[in-house]
């Protein structure tokens, strides 16, 4: 199964620090534009504690390719506000 993670630089997909770096930043962005910065932020670190202690490489995989998931989604969302127009998604 492919996985998400390869639309992402491989310096934050392989590394679960970075990738929740950049949950962060992104969580402060967004808590930023919706004056709700400690919730977002709260929801995030939440998340990742939650899972601090998983062992299984393949729920691993899984929760890092839905972090990447959440990232890539946030920058289409920010992309198609800009830009005005929506990106295509493929199937």
């Amino acid at each position: 199964m492919p996985t998400l993670q390869g639309s992402l630089p491989p310096e934050l997909a392989n590394n679960v620090v970075r990738l929740y770096r950049e949950c962060l930043r992104r969580a402060t962005f967004i808590g930023k534009q919706q004056h709700n910065t400690e919730l977002v932020v709260g929801m995030v670190r939440q998340q990742f504690k939650k899972h601090m202690n998983e062992t299984d490489p393949d729920k691993i995989q899984k929760l890092k390719d839905d972090a990447a998931r959440g990232l890539i989604n946030h920058m289409l969302f920010e992309s198609e506000k800009l830009t005005g127009r929506k990106v295509s998604q493929r199937s």
